[in-house]
């Protein structure tokens, strides 16, 4: 019974990467479209030392129209942030499933399977190395394939291009810059998004953890410990899953800023910077240490929101769709 029961669970973590994949781009396409103004706000902040978010914003609601220009640059947003967030979420779980699968077949397989069956969790159990590895590893090849569309996106977002659609920017970046153009700012975007994923998933899946135990122990006080408390702790996963997010978020962001004020002025002003050192050294020159902190507030307030819709959505719509294969295959093993 207990081997069925383990095999059960087994085979419901192992969900197509074409599950993966369209839920990443679900829920990447609806945080880039609901969160846009905070982008944008984030880009004018971020763009020149003599910004401030009061005064962009009263710029922006001043003009003509002020809610059309506060989702500018939406569509690159939705484009880069929706197919990175499927690039993303795919290749993790594949990367996480194949180091879960590399424990399982070293050790007793005890530590990747007991877990699963009290999580909100639908990604495998792993380390805090691991988390760390494949959450930076991961972001880092999405984010160089999406690379063209960031460029696109910061500069739709900046009122220092004119840009009419994203053909003619690919036009007038590839003239002007030729194809390195399109990867304008890459190093600092690694920079920032290696150590800001992993450091995401380190503390997403330890806050995630503490807070199941949490609801576990809830549910098991208010139940006479039958089936009752489990199913309380499921339907809890969504706030416990969202409640993570914001925390991860908010920790991660506080400790990356600096790489992602460094890369918008990169992708602004390539001529002005020329590269990541240099830009470096000309923000402290002529901003200070406050200018690696421009648009903290927006980003952290962004990343919690963004971070806790994407990752509920993804691991709700996972969760279902592995849910309805194991039915349908016990369904199947029964007949």
């Amino acid at each position: 019974m207990s081997n069925g029961t383990t095999n059960s669970v087994s085979s419901t973590k192992r969900a197509h990467p074409y599950f993966h994949f369209l839920a990443g781009l679900t829920s990447g396409v609806s945080s880039a479209v609901l969160l846009q103004p905070a982008d944008l706000l984030k880009t004018r902040v971020q763009q020149s030392r003599s910004s401030s978010l009061l005064a962009v914003l009263k710029t922006i609601l001043s003009g003509p129209h002020p809610v059309t220009s506060l989702w500018r640059g939406t569509i690159p947003s939705a484009l880069r942030t929706g197919f990175g967030s499927a690039l993303y979420f795919t290749s993790l779980s594949s990367l996480r499933q194949i180091l879960a699968n590399t424990t399982t077949t070293s050790g007793d397989g005890a530590a990747t399977t007991t877990p699963f069956t009290k999580s909100s969790s639908v990604l495998p159990k792993l380390s805090n190395t691991q988390n760390l590895i494949t959450g930076a590893s991961a972001r880092v090849f999405a984010g160089f394939v999406l690379m063209p569309f960031t460029v696109i996106k910061v500069r739709y977002e900046s009122d220092l291009y004119s840009y009419k659609s994203i053909a003619s920017a690919s036009r007038s970046i590839y003239a002007q810059e030729g194809l390195k153009g399109f990867f304008t700012g890459f190093g600092a975007t690694a920079v920032r998004d290696a150590p800001y994923a992993g450091l995401y998933v380190v503390f997403y899946e330890a806050c995630k953890t503490r807070l199941n135990n949490l609801a576990s122990t809830a549910a098991t006080t208010s139940t006479d410990g039958g089936g009752r408390g489990q199913h309380a702790s499921f339907a809890s996963s969504a706030t416990i899953n969202a409640s993570s997010g914001v925390i991860a978020a908010g920790l991660a962001t506080s400790f990356t800023n600096p790489f992602d004020a460094v890369k918008t002025r990169l992708q602004l002003m390539p001529g002005k910077y020329r590269n990541m050192v240099s830009a470096t050294r000309l923000m402290l020159k002529e901003d200070g240490v406050k200018a690696f902190f421009d648009g903290l507030g927006l980003r952290m307030g962004r990343k919690a929101l963004s971070s806790a819709l994407a990752w509920t959505v993804y691991e709700e719509l996972i969760g279902r769709a592995e849910r309805f294969v194991s039915r349908r295959d016990m369904e199947r093993a029964v007949v």
